[in-house]
């Protein structure tokens, strides 16, 4: 027990020493430490140099040594593994052998005198990217809404191949909560659907150490309906449908991926667990997670995949219990369980064990704490070898996880292992115990100066080394006293403070370090400056415009520190201004303005302190002074280029004759030769009284310089330009600035950026780093180079993510500075919801106000533009006015949830829709709402007429108002006889005739009658409340009991009764009829006479044009008949003979005067067929076919001849076809008398 004891309070002593251990200096004897080594999984790429890290420390400096699968590895025998001098890093050439035979498990020793050091067991494998298998697919053609899995498969490699879905276009393939890729790459489809038809899935595989891309074969998929599939499978099937009957139905959820209604999963402390559910249902179900013994950790849980990957990271301990993914849709729910068991592969409790340095017989500790899950065992080596195999050392004792060492003696340096492990991993590490009899040595450098401020504070350091720990003390000067009070604080690592330093505190100390071996002490020098001070400030100016001001800053500061002068304007920096120039000790502003008027600050800064000081500028307007003629300067000359340096040069000149105006200021301009030849730039301005300008220049540019004068009159002339200065090239300074991100589609990013100009280059090969990464997901930048465009398009996005871009300049020189973030937006879509809760308020008879509750952010995919609010007028709620169907659109732009709608007519039916809408477009809208407005105030009257004048009466008559707004319950008449007016309204709407006597019952006024072609046309007026009304009629002198024939005429005020019989009277009234088809209301009757009905033929005999016509073509008949008299006396032919006869058939002569013929009128002149008888189809009459007389010809029985003997009844009224041997035409030659008669039946 008392053991025990003594061992605890040891221990608590040693933690002690612990926290006070030391850092060996390089030139002291020490064990090996290894600095750098290659990581435990060290993964290679197989085309280029194997090299494994191995890197130590210690005095002597260590020897390297190598095992390869736990047996000792001999470099020399190996030609093609080198080991680089004064280290152990192994160099594998692969250039004569295969990269394979070296993936092995190496181990590195590197060990000296005082003892060894090993590093972890480092597994070379090299990175695999292999093609993948042959392989046959076959199209797949399913049906219409079933579930479908796409198998990826891609080939194993190392690391694992990150696996994404395209086309044949390298566009990456849409996915939504419908169709997704899981964990392993497959792609899955909760439901099929027509559109999802295409030839070219293809499943890639990216290997990011060999940045290779595998490539499968693309997959077609044809979706097609039910019918479909089976007209197309009928053939191969003997007319038999390949699925059943019924279609692919809705159906509840059902788990693709993982199976049964559980399952556990296994995930290590620090990690990251991914676990992932996929239904499949119709319609598509939405999956939800939920941790069934907790919460799950807000901070560090993600949702992937469209809700159907849960992402935590850095798993802990506490992540461990039951998960439950559900999948739902309106037909159904289903859950599934995972189980996650958390382990732990060994993790450091506190810091992993540290070096002891211990003078002989002094003790320490080594700690080896660690945990996991399950609990790790921890072993014990020392310089390589098992402790329990280790030489025997009473002075070291081992209990579990902490070695104690009493007592320990030179020769017990050594280097310890600590192996902590369990079936998930280990921990090993190297803490060596170094056993020195050191004399103290201070490590702060000798003679260093601290300098600092009169009362402000002073730390001085004095680090130090020794075995056993050196003792520290300061001294001042003559060393009377050690300093340990009052002003004077020591703390524990030996540095001494001076809470307010003082001019006396300056001068020398000594600290001395000392131990039992000795001492040494070292000098530092204190030096306490004078503070800065501002002598003279500057002082309130009041100035006249156009003028010059001049602030005075005169300062005092300690001789030995270098100030700096700064002057702000209203706490900002100067204008970038020619204006403002800025000397040691003062502020100059030329022609001074109002915008010049403010607070000026001068503030005067060393490397340890400042001072400043303000004052006021007051611009007022100038007093007019007389004009002086003056001209313009002469350029400069003798320019010269002085102090060449990388990026600057120094121009000096000399002023040209200022001509009576002095010189306000020098402009000077450059030209880059090698960027913009021919073009000279604004470079910089300098007042009029210097000659001289330090010019800051950019790398890679020819520069040529020239200077100009300027006065009150204006420029001078350019100087002679000078010789060309060329600066060396560099990497840009800048990165392009205006860096934006939008989206051109729903799944793109576009990246732009305003580029570097030739100048701001500086230097060739000028590209740009683009750089992208989603905000609120912690991923890696994705990273692009592109050169000579100013944008960049990332595909593939989801819907409005934010992102993070950045977009860096490059040279072949370098890269500018890290550039900073910026901001931005994939693509839009349109939304995908509308506002709910709509509501609306009339709040009159011309304005509502409709109310909204916002659309959730999740919803509208996009910067949110607005709502609209669609509203039309249906039909008013009078029944006299007409139907309108006009949409009309209010915009609200912003987050607003209600809107008013002006402008609405009155005692009318609305309708209403709302719509949120973003950059891309509208939103669905909300469910069509109606509201009614209130009556208005109606119109006037349409007219006011007064008929029926008596001595003592009138009668007035008037027309409603085109605008009622609401039920006319009646007017109100208003007259006045001489100066007085009198009102009395009207009860019962509309009084056309207000007699003296009483209003009549009859709600029908101004019944009418018109009769015309289209039958009787009957008008009226009606202001009754029914809405039955029908006109009816019948015959006046109707014998019995004849019914009343009726139509219904709701809503008009006119109606054409069809169908009348002309030369009869008929009986019209109008009826109003009530709910029980009784007669109400019921107009006076309406005598309506129907004349007769005339001949509906058109007398066109009286018309001018048609005379005209008839008499026109009467003449040019009887001009063709004169011509034809004149050609029979004179005995020619017509040319129609003349064309028979030269095509005349071979087979059909015309016969001679011995064949009994008239000569040239035989049947072969004409061809005609006689009456009766029929032409054959050739157009010709054989011989022997007609017996047809010559008097057929003729009008009667008898033929007619001319007084020469010629046959003229073929001129006869009757038309004769005829048929040529060419052809079939129509050949008629009327007769005057024909022609008459025609024209007579027309008259």
């Amino acid at each position: 027990m008392e053991r025990r004891r003594m061992d605890a309070a040891l221990l608590v002593l040693l933690l002690g020493h612990l926290a006070a251990a030391l850092e060996v200096p390089l030139d002291l004897p020490q064990p090996p430490t290894i600095t750098h080594q290659s990581p435990k999984d060290y993964i290679i790429d197989p085309r280029e140099n194997i090299i494994i890290h191995c890197e130590a420390k210690g005095k002597p400096h260590p020897s390297f040594s190598w095992t390869r699968n736990g047996t000792h590895f001999n470099i020399d025998e190996d030609t093609n593994v080198s080991m680089k001098p004064h280290s152990g890093t192994l160099v594998v050439d692969i250039s004569g052998a295969k990269a394979e035979q070296y993936e092995c498990v190496y181990q590195c020793t590197a060990r000296n005198k005082h003892g060894t050091a090993v590093s972890n067991n480092i597994v070379v494998r090299q990175s695999r990217s292999p093609l993948w298998s042959k392989e046959r697919i076959n199209p797949i053609v399913v049906q219409e809404g079933v579930s479908l899995v796409l198998p990826c498969r891609p080939p194993a490699g190392l690391p694992p191949p990150i696996i994404f879905w395209m086309d044949n276009n390298f566009q990456r393939l849409p996915q939504s909560n419908r169709v997704s890729q899981s964990l392993n790459g497959d792609l899955y489809f909760s439901n099929v659907l027509r559109e999802d038809s295409r030839n070219d899935y293809i499943c890639y595989a990216r290997f990011p150490y060999t940045q290779t891309i595998q490539q499968k074969q693309p997959i077609s998929l044809k979706v097609l309906s039910l019918d479909a599939i089976n007209d197309t499978m009928a053939a191969f099937y003997n007319d038999t449908d390949l699925f059943s009957d019924d279609p692919a139905d809705e159906r509840k959820p059902t788990f693709l991926v993982p199976s049964g209604p559980s399952s556990s999963k296994t995930v290590l402390r620090g990690q990251v667990l991914e676990m992932e559910c996929i239904a499949e249902g119709l319609p598509t179900p939405d999956i939800s997670w939920s941790k069934v013994s907790g919460e799950l950790p807000a901070k560090r849980t993600y949702f992937l995949h469209y809700q159907r990957t849960l992402r935590i990271v850095n798993v802990s301990e506490s992540d461990a219990g039951d998960y439950r993914c559900t999948a739902r849709n309106k037909l159904g729910t289903v859950h599934h369980n995972i189980h996650v068991m958390v382990k732990a592969a060994p993790y450091w409790i506190s810091a992993q064990p540290r070096n002891l340095v211990l003078a002989p017989g002094e003790n320490g500790v080594l700690t080896c704490r660690a945990s996991g899950t399950p609990k790790p065992s921890i072993t014990w080596a020392m310089n390589g070898i098992p402790i329990e195999n280790s030489p025997k050392d009473l002075s070291r004792k081992v209990e579990d996880d902490t070695i104690i060492f009493t007592d320990v003696q030179t020769g017990s340096s050594a280097v310890y292992q600590c192996n902590v492990s369990n079936p998930y991993g280990y921990l090993l590490s190297n803490a060596f115990i170094n056993v020195l009899s050191e004399p103290p040595r201070v490590l702060t450098p000798a003679n260093k100066v601290y300098q600092v401020i009169k009362n402000h504070p002073a730390l001085m350091d004095c680090a130090s080394f020794g075995s056993p720990i050196p003792k520290i003390t300061w001294f001042k000067d003559s060393r009377s006293s050690t300093l340990d009070g009052d002003p004077y604080i020591l703390h524990d690592n030996g540095t001494i403070e001076i809470h307010t330093a003082q001019a006396h505190n300056a001068g020398k100390y000594t600290c001395v370090a000392r131990n039992s071996l000795g001492k040494e002490e070292n000098h530092i020098l204190l030096e306490v400056k004078e503070p800065t001070r501002i002598l003279k400030q500057p002082e309130y100016k009041v100035v006249q415009r156009g003028r010059s001001a001049v602030f005075q800053c005169k300062v005092k500061h300690d001789p030995s520190l270098v100030p700096t002068m700064t002057w702000l304007k209203d706490d900002g920096e100067l204008p970038d201004d020619e204006r403002f120039y800025v000397d040691s000790d003062s502020l100059t502003i030329t022609e001074v303005s109002e915008i010049d008027a403010g607070v000026y600050t001068c503030i005067m800064n060393t490397t340890l302190d400042h001072d400043s000081a303000s004052a006021e500028l007051t611009v007022v307007e100038a007093t007019p002074t007389p004009a002086v003629v003056t001209e313009q300067p002469d350029p400069p000359t003798d320019l010269e280029l002085t102090d060449q340096k990388k990026r600057s040069v120094q121009l000096t000149w000399t002023p040209g004759d200022e001509h009576n105006s002095p010189i306000m200021k020098f402009l000077i301009q450059y030209e880059d030769s090698l960027h913009h030849r021919g073009h000279w730039h604004n470079l910089t301005e300098v007042a009029g009284t210097r000659t001289t300008a330090h010019l800051k220049l950019s790398p890679y540019a020819h520069y040529t310089f020239r200077v100009l004068g300027l006065n009150a009159v204006g420029l001078s002339r350019p100087s002679f330009p000078s010789r060309v200065y060329k600066t060396e090239p560099a990497a840009p300074d800048e990165n392009p600035t205006g860096v934006q991100g939008l989206g051109t589609e729903h799944d793109n990013l576009v990246i732009s950026w305003k580029p570097l100009t030739g100048l701001q280059s500086n230097g060739p090969g000028l590209h740009y780093r683009v750089m992208w990464r989603q905000k609120a997901v912690n991923s890696d930048w994705n990273t692009a180079s592109v050169a000579n465009t100013s944008k960049f398009v990332v595909s593939g996005t989801p819907t409005f993510v934010p992102y993070e871009l950045k977009v860096q300049a490059v040279n072949d020189h370098g890269a500018a500075p890290d550039p900073a973030i910026a901001h931005g937006y994939s693509g839009e879509d349109l939304p995908v919801a509308a506002p709910n809760n709509v509501q609306v308020m009339v709040l009159n008879s011309s304005l509502a106000e409709v109310h909204w509750d916002p659309v959730p952010s999740k919803f509208i995919r996009g910067h949110l533009k607005g709502y609209k609010v669609y509203y039309w007028k249906e039909r008013s709620l009078h029944k006299h006015n007409p139907h309108h169907v006009e949409k009309e659109i209010l915009t609200f732009s912003g987050n607003h949830s209600h809107g008013k709608l002006p402008g609405l007519h009155p005692y009318s039916l609305y309708s209403f829709n709302v719509r949120i809408y973003n950059g891309k477009g509208e939103g669905p809208p909300s469910p069509t709402q109606e509201f009614e407005t209130p009556e208005g105030v109606p119109g006037a009257p349409t007219s006011l007429l007064v008929t029926n004048t008596d001595l003592d009466s009138l009668t007035l008559e008037w027309n409603p108002p085109h605008v009622r707004n609401g039920r006319i319950t009646g007017y109100t008449l208003k007259y006045q006889p001489g100066n007085t007016q009198t009102s009395h309204p009207i009860a019962r709407p509309p009084p056309h005739h207000p007699h003296n006597n009483a209003m009549p019952a009859s709600p029908f006024r101004n019944v009418n009658s018109s009769v015309g072609d289209d039958g009787a046309l009957i008008s009226w007026e009606y202001w009754g409340p029914e809405k039955s009304v029908y006109v009816e009629y019948k015959l006046q002198n109707s014998e019995g009991e004849e019914e009343w024939q009726k139509e219904l005429v709701n809503g008009s005020q006119n109606v054409m009764l069809k169908g009348l019989k002309g030369g009869l009277s008929y009986r019209v009234r109008l009826v109003a009829k009530g709910h029980h088809d009784q007669p109400l209301h019921q107009s006076q009757e309406l005598l309506v006479k129907v004349p007769a009905v005339a001949s509906r033929q058109v007398d066109i005999a009286t018309q001018g044009w048609f005379i005209g016509l008839m008499c026109a073509i009467a003449l040019l008949i009887l001009i063709l008949l004169i011509i034809c008299f004149i050609q029979r006396n004179k005995g020619g032919k017509y040319p129609v003979k003349e064309k028979e006869d030269a095509h005349t058939d071979p087979e059909f002569q015309p016969m001679k005067d011995d064949d009994c013929t008239f000569g040239e009128y035989s049947d072969n002149e004409d061809h005609k067929p006689l009456k009766g008888s029929r032409t054959p189809s050739n157009g010709t009459v054989k011989r022997g076919d007609s017996d047809d007389s010559l008097v057929d010809y003729g009008e009667g029985g008898d033929g007619q001849f001319n007084e020469d003997g010629s046959f003229i009844g073929q001129y006869s009224g009757k038309s004769v076809s005829r048929e040529t041997a060419e052809g079939h035409e129509s050949s008629e030659a009327p007769s005057p008398i024909n022609a008459m008669n025609s024209l007579n039946s027309f008259v």
